[in-house]
């Protein structure tokens, strides 16, 4: 079963796991300047081979792809051009009806912001797995995180669209995924997430954005 995949950047996407997803709309972020904050970080992170302990290696990529998704998303809140098509509230609850469509199925929806230009969202696909999942699992159905990416951009592309009259790409291809490793992270992800309006200065409390939500057991 495919756990990993690659197109700009690797994802690593284990069976059953729970992780961190940004994903953005088309030309959100210029190509030039995304491509500059792309390659300083590919330089950096190429010469991590200068440590020579492992584990320091490894701290040190961690530290400085969790930099580079900081710069990534200032760029996303700061963007001054570009689309923002998600500050529409018909086509956040659009993609607000996408999200909510497959949870309880394809994953358990923890929480999710959608913002003006991009969408934040945290989802644990254990509830896809009744089985072990250390066991062979050739043959066994599972809906990977790259698979459900489309099904929540494919038919929001095509009825945003509808609702706008235009044409062409709505989402960026390639989305942001992190994989929560702990109770700790996962913290830290979802205040992360609930907080990005505060963090805008769209409003002081999250509780008062209206296309944030935190499923009534996560709370």
């Amino acid at each position: 079963m495919k756990t990993y995949y690659k197109q700009r950047l690797p994802h690593f996407q284990p069976v059953g796991a729970i992780f961190f997803v940004t994903f953005r709309l088309f030309d959100s972020i210029p190509y030039d300047e995304l491509t500059v904050l792309r390659n300083k970080y590919d330089e950096l992170i190429a010469n991590t081979v200068r440590v020579k302990n492992i584990e320091d290696r490894k701290r040190k990529i961690i530290d400085l792809q969790n930099k580079y998704y900081e710069e990534y998303d200032d760029k996303l809140n700061a963007a001054k051009s570009g689309p923002v098509h998600l500050e529409n509230p018909i086509i956040a609850n659009i993609v607000k009806e996408q999200l909510h469509k497959y949870d309880g199925s394809l994953y358990e929806l923890i929480c999710f912001t959608i913002m003006s230009n991009h969408v934040h969202m945290v989802i644990s696909t254990q509830i896809q797995v009744d089985y072990d999942i250390h066991e062979d699992l050739d043959g066994v159905k599972y809906t990977p995180l790259d698979q459900i990416m489309k099904k929540i951009k494919g038919p929001t592309a095509i009825y945003s669209n509808r609702i706008l009259k235009k044409q062409g790409r709505f989402w960026a291809k390639e989305s942001f995924d992190k994989l929560i490793h702990n109770e700790r992270m996962l913290n830290e992800v979802v205040s992360y997430i609930l907080n990005n309006p505060v963090k805008a200065k769209i409003v002081q409390d999250w509780t008062n954005y209206e296309h944030s939500y935190i499923a009534a057991n996560w709370e």
